[in-house]
């Protein structure tokens, strides 16, 4: 039996202040399987051994348990260690019994990471300790009190924005993705903008002390003169350049001490005069020594980018067995649907990699990289080809859409696939778009059966440039991010499928197979079938046999056998999952798999909701929890006595009539689904601010009806 911290803590959160036994992170050694990172292991290979769950009995599946943040639209990843699970949601860090959803504390706060949070397992005399973004800083929370952790930084913050400024007083700057830790160092990156304009904070990755928060290491993502890396720049051009940043994951070779790091493009990501050259390490994979910074060596993906194909997905690590040779690889999944394979410690290309020529721009001034670098194997993952016979045709309403879209605006398809150039006149159109191909959701990898799983969606894009003042914007009817689908529907305008589920086989690199991924029910509903639907977010693999995803924008969650390819699972959430699944074993015997059904993001459309839910086999013995469990659980609830209820309120069907028709009309289209406001419970103040909220962000309401929503939220929602 291991001891996680074997004494009676305080635990506060907001005005929250609770005893709590910190033994309930006690677990039988051997007997728990966690989940401790965004990626399960540091290198996120999104791989686990627990099979209780297999192919045999994934239809079983059923909810276990519903957990409802207290806002909606998180797209966190999260953890579970030591017989507790930490995640993220837009109003602050939750901490959860991981076998029945169960509050043990929350941290109020605003502006929390969108996409997760890392956990650190501490040191003599320091507590283990969380570490998130909380707008423009590093937050670090002590596990056993749920408070910012004392003796790191500024009360538990460090801000980011010092040192990355540059001549500039302000800038946007935000940590959304979970920092990579290796050791006592934490290491970030931000969220900084790659358009318009083109000065900014810049995007350097750095690593920081722990347990001070002190900084120890800068790497300069565009260098600075004299520095490797500056010849790919004009003279200056470093000055205030923005972009350039790890937006989304690293990822951690513990053996060897190197950090991974998927670099996006600098600014401007559509027009690039003022910075002529290859522009490193913009669209680069870049492996640096995660103690010291130095950089070990990089690949750009893209050269020159003026697509906005940044790469974001985490770098997977794994090892494969090729000729007979052990090679430690990487592999890095890009919005061009090209899966890059390198040897992890040189840099060398797995399958193969070569330059390939590609048109030059068409802008006055502009000079794109006359070639780009093309993997050998395997070929593109999506579609990079259209032709005028592949516009859709499967339904007669969708295909005049669609033809009438292509008309009107004068679309030139684009002969050189995804570095096709912008027109100065009509339009271009191609594939894929600035979605992808893949996205920030990355692969999962079965490391037994030596596959690579990978999500993908199938859409184009299309525009233009216009000059407007001294620089060149991309533009279109549909402004400057302009995807080949309706608007309003989100379906594409060719031929299906429009998403995918792909494995690689690692050993040769050719694609072992590939299954449509998502559903359209406006299509079903009319014969069309078997198409996939857009989608962001990742899978993870597990030793039962199955790949599990969500990511699809029709709020399914999905079981396919890793072997073959075969659905063999799905099941309806209230939203879309644009995230990724973990799974673990519970202390009570169970196998759970877990994922934040939140939706929303302003890409593929959909209802947001705040539920984190957890699905079990139902016919699996359960053992009894340790007392301490309930004993925590209930401390939580008393501290939290007159307080807005969080994580357990069920949604309500509310009493029909007007006011029903009203609230359902006014707080549960477009912007989330209705359960977010039937699973809360505030008094009648709290029900004013939040109506008052909801009409200052573009609700439709006149005053007499504000005060009939209020009234009736009042009375059937209070507390």
């Amino acid at each position: 039996m291991s001891i996680f911290v074997a004494s009676r803590a305080l635990i506060r959160s907001g005005s929250m202040r609770v005893p709590l036994l910190s033994v309930v992170g006690m677990i039988a050694a051997g007997a728990q399987s966690d989940w401790p990172s965004f990626g399960n292991d540091p290198g996120a290979m999104r791989y686990s051994t627990a099979k209780q769950i297999h192919t045999g009995n994934v239809v079983k599946l059923q909810p276990a348990w519903t957990f409802r943040t207290g806002k909606a639209g998180s797209e966190a990843v999260p953890v579970v260690v030591n017989g507790t699970m930490y995640v993220n949601a837009p109003d602050g860090v939750y901490a959860l019994v991981p076998e029945s959803g169960e509050l043990l504390w929350k941290y109020a706060a605003p502006q929390i990471a969108l996409r997760g949070l890392a956990y650190w397992p501490g040191a003599k005399g320091l507590h283990p300790r969380l570490f998130t973004g909380n707008g423009a800083n590093l937050l670090a929370l002590d596990v056993t009190t749920g408070r910012p952790a004392p003796g790191f930084g500024n009360e538990g913050r460090v801000d980011l924005k010092k040192g990355v400024l540059g001549d500039l007083i302000d800038a946007r700057f935000t940590l959304q993705s979970p920092p990579a830790v290796f050791g006592d160092v934490v290491i970030t990156g931000s969220s900084n903008g790659e358009g318009a304009p083109t000065i900014g904070a810049y995007g350097d990755i750095r690593g920081w002390d722990a347990k001070t928060g002190a900084l120890l290491w800068t790497f300069h993502t565009v260098p600075r003169p004299g520095e490797s890396g500056a010849d790919t720049w004009p003279e200056g051009a470093w000055k205030n350049r923005s972009g350039t940043n790890v937006w989304g994951f690293f990822t951690v070779d513990t053996e060897r001490g190197i950090v991974y790091a998927p670099l996006g493009s600098p600014t401007n990501d559509f027009y690039g005069a003022d910075r002529t050259g290859d522009n490193l390490y913009g669209n680069s994979l870049v492996a640096l020594d995660a103690r010291t910074g130095e950089k070990k060596w990089h690949r750009q993906l893209v050269h020159h980018d003026l697509w906005d194909y940044d790469p974001a997905a985490p770098p997977a690590l794994f090892d494969i067995r090729v000729k007979g040779q052990l090679i430690p690889a990487v592999a890095q999944i890009t919005k061009m649907s090209l899966l890059f394979v390198f040897h992890r410690v040189t840099g060398e290309p797995v399958y193969g990699m070569e330059e390939r020529p590609v048109p030059a721009a068409l802008v006055p001034g502009e000079f794109a990289s006359k070639t780009q670098p093309f993997p050998l194997k395997p070929p593109p993952l999506s579609r990079t080809t259209f032709t005028l016979d592949e516009l859709y045709n499967r339904s007669e309403e969708h295909a005049r859409f669609c033809k009438d879209l292509f008309d009107t605006n004068q679309m030139k398809i684009g002969e050189s696939g995804m570095y096709t150039p912008m027109p100065l006149e009509g339009n271009a159109l191609f594939f894929p778009s600035t979605l992808g191909g893949g996205n920030w959701g990355g692969v999962s990898i079965d490391p037994v059966k030596q596959l690579l799983f990978v999500n993908v969606m199938h859409v184009g894009q299309w525009g233009h440039m216009e000059k407007r003042g001294r620089e060149w914007v991309r533009t279109s009817a549909y402004g400057p991010y302009a995807r080949f689908w309706n608007r309003e529907t989100r379906i594409p305008c060719q031929n299906p499928p429009f998403g995918e589920m792909l494995a690689v086989d690692l050993v040769t690199g050719d694609i072992a197979w590939r299954s449509p991924l998502g559903r359209i029910p406006a299509l079903e509903k009319i014969g069309v079938r078997d198409t996939g639907t857009l989608n962001i977010g990742g899978s993870i693999a597990t030793a039962g046999g199955l790949v599990f995803i969500g990511a699809t924008n029709d709020a399914m969650f999905r079981a396919y056998a890793s072997a073959t390819g075969q659905l063999l699972w799905e099941t309806q959430m209230e939203a879309s999952g644009h995230t990724s699944p973990i799974t673990y074993m519970g202390r009570d015997g169970r196998q759970y798999v877990a994922i934040m059904a939140a939706g929303g993001g302003g890409f593929l459309g959909g209802a947001s909701s705040n539920t984190l839910v957890a699905f079990a086999l139902p016919d699996v013995p359960r053992k009894p929890l340790p007392a301490a469990v309930s004993k925590a659980v209930a401390d939580a609830a008393k501290a939290r006595r007159g307080q807005p209820k969080v994580g357990g309120n069920a949604p309500v069907a509310l009493l029909a009539g007007d006011a029903r028709k009203l609230i359902e009309k006014s707080c549960g289209t477009g912007c989330h689904s209705i359960e977010v406001v039937t699973s809360q419970r505030m008094n009648r103040a709290e029900w004013t601010t939040i109506v008052e909220n909801m009409i200052a962000r573009g609700a439709a309401a006149t005053d007499a009806e504000s005060k009939s929503m209020v009234n009736y939220l009042a009375s059937q929602l209070g507390r």
